[in-house]
């Protein structure tokens, strides 16, 4: 396996890891706001309080180390996407400061407030929703090379249909992805309010999600035909997914096995993540960026691959120890300690 495939296979695991733990975190925080204003917050927000304590801080890990790596991998990509990207990417890190920051004033104050709450759980899906656009961009036909200059088409960006069924995508599938571990979340916690109550959101938003992927895939070739025949080619990644998918609800329906529900919905995401990732190649961005045009040197890559694997080998034992520890601790699930 070549340098350029082996890097981009790790960095596609590290966000990969961001994508859910970050889905996790961003949609509690919007459930977290909703329940207050709701007057639901009673039932749902110890749970969801419980949950992020512990890992809110460290959700932005997977992404600085995915960030770092394509640029060291693929140098290129710092060209093209850097200046096109300045505007949407500085919205983005904005939104991630201000989340951060709010969510600390609101968890250590003495009283909760209301407006940082709603900062909180508002930029908890205003992020998947600007960070989307990368992938969107990824497809060619909104950066344009003039001379020497790269230009990011905004306008075109704005009026695609698939740049919209991305956005959609990314927030419903948040909101998914977050009420079916909390479900699973307040089982543990033998909260069955709370438990009843996301369980509910989880099937509420289940079919919004299947109905954007496909809305994605049916833009995809009017945008794109090349990726999406190539999609074609690889489509039992996506069948595995919709069957994932369907096992997954099912047991959330029938209230059984929230646990094995919410690895089977890891297991439908990642399918089709990886799926996706894979018949994108060799392409990292549509026509200009290839795996291999912009590979960096092999002396430099080797070096990356063993240092990210290293990373990768401390960041998820540490990983698995918070959640021993803390999120899943007998004592701590429960609100004793």
């Amino acid at each position: 396996m070549s340098i350029e495939v082996i890097g981009i296979t790790v960095l596609w695991i590290f966000l990969y890891g961001y994508v859910f733990v970050a889905s996790v975190d961003f949609g509690a925080g919007f459930f977290s706001y909703y329940g207050k204003v709701t007057g639901k917050g009673e039932i749902i927000n110890a749970v969801i309080n419980r949950y992020l304590s512990p890992v809110w801080e460290v959700t932005n890990v997977f992404l600085i180390f995915f960030i770092v790596g394509i640029v060291g991998f693929f140098p290129d990509t710092a060209y093209y996407y850097g200046t096109a990207l300045l505007v949407p990417g500085s919205i983005a890190l904005v939104l991630i400061a201000i989340r951060g920051s709010f969510y600390a004033f609101n968890h250590y104050g003495h009283t909760t407030n209301n407006f940082y709450l709603f900062l909180y759980g508002t930029t908890g899906l205003l992020i998947p929703a600007s960070l989307a656009t990368i992938l969107t961009i990824s497809e060619g036909g909104f950066i344009v090379k003039q001379g020497n200059e790269v230009v990011l088409l905004m306008e075109k960006l704005f009026m695609s249909p698939y740049s919209w069924s991305v956005v959609f995508l990314a927030l419903v599938s948040v909101l998914f992805i977050s009420s079916s571990f909390l479900t699973y979340y307040a089982h543990k916690a033998e909260d069955h309010g709370a438990e009843e109550l996301l369980r509910i959101w989880a099937l509420f938003w289940s079919f919004p999600t299947i109905f954007a992927s496909f809305l994605v895939f049916v833009s995809l070739r009017n945008h794109n035909l090349e990726h999406f025949n190539s999609m074609l080619d690889h489509s039992w990644y996506f069948t595995l997914s919709l069957a994932f998918f369907l096992l997954a609800v099912g047991l959330i329906m029938r209230r059984k096995s929230y646990g094995l529900a919410f690895v089977l919905v890891m297991l439908q995401f990642a399918s089709a993540f990886f799926g996706y990732g894979k018949s994108h190649l060799p392409y990292l961005l549509y026509p200009y960026v290839t795996i291999h045009s912009g590979v960096t040197n092999p002396v430099m890559g080797e070096a990356l691959i063993w240092a990210f694997i290293g990373g990768l080998s401390l960041l998820v034992p540490s990983l698995y120890l918070l959640l021993k520890l803390f999120l899943f601790d007998a004592k701590y699930v429960k609100g004793a300690k």
